[in-house]
Formats: structure tokens, C-alpha cells, sequence
């Protein structure tokens, strides 16, 4: 390259000179530290700028989950017929059929206890208020206060949560029309996902033919090699959870209908839903099934809360050991760091996927940074042996 001077200016060079390396290394600092410094403001704008793809990103997604069924159904349900397109066309309809009526009956059997548990507690709300007022009123602290001022209190909370609830009507008008477009969202994202697994294998060819054509071979190899890694890793943490929590939700049922609980379906969905989320998701359902059984029955909501800790406590040591085995493979600390740090990062989403990152982290140490360290180090012994022997091996004058 010639400047405006007419001198050359050669790059080979400019990187030998002494300099060079300490220049890159600051720029690289500095790129670091401004990144750091400004990260909330670089995710947000990630995040605002993938927005825009979010129904693609959830068709994806969609395609992803339902990939394992329409196999099964693929390679069980239809192995009497031809391999094909038509036996996979019908395996993927026959997924998402499937798909939606789980989801139609989960809705069916939640939208009427969710409706009729709302129509209860403001037929009640008076009666609640009275009946929490007065239990609190006989313990120590109600003593404390006294009961004129705690009754004052009382009515001043209940107040301050009606004006509330009244001013901020349009915001809760607005977000159920919101629901209403992500509603559409979701279908449009069905429907990109039907086509996303119907074109499958062009999809899978077009994208093995780029990398190929950027990566050179070894390199190309080993990233498909992680890619389908990584592909296992998600799908069997995906099928081992739901199973996990479809046993959970299913104990929890049996044992409220034994004893006569009401909103068997709605709580058993909250149990089992929040099961899916590693670390604080029992915890989490615990809570919300014992404040809705608590508005009808305090008794059985202590009951449910202690059979709740109870159930996890044998899921954690014997129902998820037994479905995930030792597929994982990752400590307990590293699962918890990650859940933490994606959680803060990325939301609901993040902790979700926190174990199975946390899984592909713990694998790339170990399989992929650590040998290659461990084989530089000893790269690196074997060449200070050497130098030590010819140094040793010289004749001294």
C-alpha cells in the first residue's frame, strides 16, 4: 500500500515492530472496557434489534420441539409405510396436531378453574379480608399495634390495592390486547414451524454446504461435531424434563383429590410448569398454589405447601436422577452459577436453558480447552527438556 507521501507501507513489517503487540492488546482492553462498562445498553440493543425476528426465532423453536415427535412418530407410528416425503409429511402434521390438542386441553381444563377461582374471590373478597383482619388482629403483632390502628391500617392497604387496580385499568385492557397479537405471533410461528421441518433436510444440506464452504475441513468437522453434541444435549434435557414434570403434576393431582383440594387441575398445571424451572421453580410453584388454595382453605393450603417440599425433596434425589442419569454430568454449583447469571441476563429464558448451557460449558472445558492446554504445556515441557540437554550436551570452554 503506497501513502500520500509516496512511501510504502508495509503491514508485514508494521506487525514485527516491537510495539505491535502491546497496541493490539490495549485496543482489545479498551474495546473490553468500554463493552463492559455499556453492557445493559449493548444487550438492549441486541435485544431491540432480534425483536424483530422474534416469530421466526419462536418458529424455530417451535420446529426444534416438535422435531423429536414427528421422528417418533416417523420411525414408530409409521414404519409400516414407505420411507418417503409422504411419511414424514404426515409424521409432522400428525406432531402438531398432537401438539395442539395438549395445548388446547391444558387451556380447556385451566381457563374455567382460573375464571371460577377470580368469580370466587371477589364474591368473597369481604369475608377474606375480614377473616385475615381478624386472624391477625389475635396474634402478637395485631396486640402490638392495637386494634383500632390495625383495622385502620387494614382498610388503608385494601384501599390502596382498589385504586390501583382502578387506575392502572388501561394498562391491564392494553395487555390483554397485547396477549392477543403474541396469540397471532404464536400461529404464524406454528405455521413457519411446519414448514421449517417439512423443508428439513434442504435446510440442513444448505447449511453443512456454507460451512463447509468457510471453514476448511478440520474446522468444519469439528463444529458439526459440537453442533450435534450440543443437539443431544438440548433434546434429551428437553424430554427428561417434561417427563419429570408430567410425573410431578400427575403425584401432585392424585394427592390433592384424595384429599378433596379444590383447583386439583389449576395447581397441578403450577406445579408442573414451574418444576420446568431448575433451582427456584418448586419453590416458586409451592408459593402460588398455596396462596390460591389459601383464599378457600388455609388447612389445606399448609398441607399442599408441605407436600410440595416433600415431593421435591424426592424428586431432586430420586425421580431426576433416575430419568437424567449421568447425562449431565454437571456439579450442582456450576448449574446454580448459571442459572444466576443467564436469569440476569436474559430473563425466564435464560433460567431455562441455564442447565443445559451450563452442560455444553462444562463439556467444551473438558473435552475441547482443557487437552488442548494440557497438550501446549507439555508442547512446551518437552521443548525446555530439549533446550535444557543441548545446553547440558555443550562443551564447555
Amino acid at each position: 500500500m503506497v501513502t500520500p507521501g509516496g512511501k510504502n507501507l508495509n503491514f508485514k513489517k508494521l506487525s514485527e515492530r516491537k510495539w505491535y503487540n502491546g497496541a493490539v492488546i490495549a485496543c482489545i482492553g479498551v474495546g473490553f472496557y468500554v463493552l463492559l462498562t455499556n453492557l445493559g445498553t449493548v444487550i438492549g440493543g441486541i435485544g431491540a434489534f432480534l425483536s424483530n425476528f422474534k416469530t421466526v426465532f419462536l418458529g424455530v423453536v417451535f420446529a426444534y420441539v416438535m422435531n423429536p415427535l414427528a421422528k417418533f412418530f416417523y420411525y414408530r407410528l409409521f414404519k409400516w409405510m414407505k420411507p418417503g416425503k409422504t411419511r414424514w409429511i404426515l409424521s409432522v402434521v400428525l406432531s402438531l396436531l398432537t401438539t395442539l390438542t395438549a395445548l388446547l386441553l391444558l387451556l380447556g381444563m385451566l381457563i374455567p378453574q382460573l375464571a371460577e377461582s377470580i368469580t370466587r374471590f371477589s364474591e368473597n373478597y369481604e369475608s377474606y379480608a375480614a377473616a385475615l383482619t381478624n386472624m391477625l388482629q389475635n396474634s402478637r403483632f395485631g396486640a402490638k399495634l392495637g386494634a383500632e390502628q390495625f383495622e385502620v391500617l387494614t382498610q388503608n392497604a385494601l384501599s390502596t390495592i382498589q385504586n390501583f387496580v382502578r387506575q392502572n385499568a388501561g394498562t391491564i385492557l392494553s395487555g390483554l390486547a397485547n396477549s392477543g397479537k403474541q396469540v397471532m405471533s404464536a400461529a404464524i410461528a406454528a405455521i413457519l414451524a411446519v414448514y421449517l421441518l417439512l423443508t428439513k433436510d434442504s435446510v440442513l444440506k444448505g447449511i453443512r454446504r456454507l460451512v463447509r464452504a468457510i471453514l476448511p475441513p478440520s474446522a468444519t468437522e469439528a463444529l458439526l461435531d459440537f453442533l450435534l453434541r450440543c443437539d443431544d444435549i438440548f433434546v434429551s434435557y428437553i424430554g427428561q424434563s417434561l417427563v419429570d414434570a408430567l410425573i410431578v403434576g400427575c403425584i401432585n393431582a392424585v394427592f390433592m383429590a384424595v384429599f378433596r383440594m379444590e383447583y386439583v387441575g389449576l395447581v397441578s398445571v403450577v406445579v408442573a410448569v414451574t418444576n420446568l424451572v431448575p433451582n427456584f421453580g418448586p419453590a416458586i410453584g409451592a408459593v402460588v398454589g398455596g396462596f390460591i388454595l389459601l383464599l378457600v382453605n388455609p388447612w389445606h393450603a399448609l398441607l399442599f405447601v408441605i407436600f410440595t417440599a416433600l415431593l421435591q425433596t424426592v424428586d431432586g434425589y430420586i425421580l431426576k436422577p433416575k430419568l437424567f442419569g449421568n447425562s449431565l454430568g454437571v456439579s450442582g454449583l456450576l448449574i446454580l452459577v448459571s442459572s444466576i447469571v443467564f436469569g440476569n441476563l436474559f430473563g425466564v429464558i435464560g433460567v431455562l436453558l441455564a442447565i443445559p448451557v451450563a452442560t455444553i460449558l462444562s463439556f467444551v472445558y473438558r473435552d475441547y480447552l482443557l487437552p488442548r492446554q494440557e497438550e501446549h504445556r507439555q508442547r512446551a515441557n518437552k521443548a525446555a527438556r530439549e533446550k535444557r540437554r543441548a545446553a547440558e550436551a555443550r562443551p564447555t570452554e
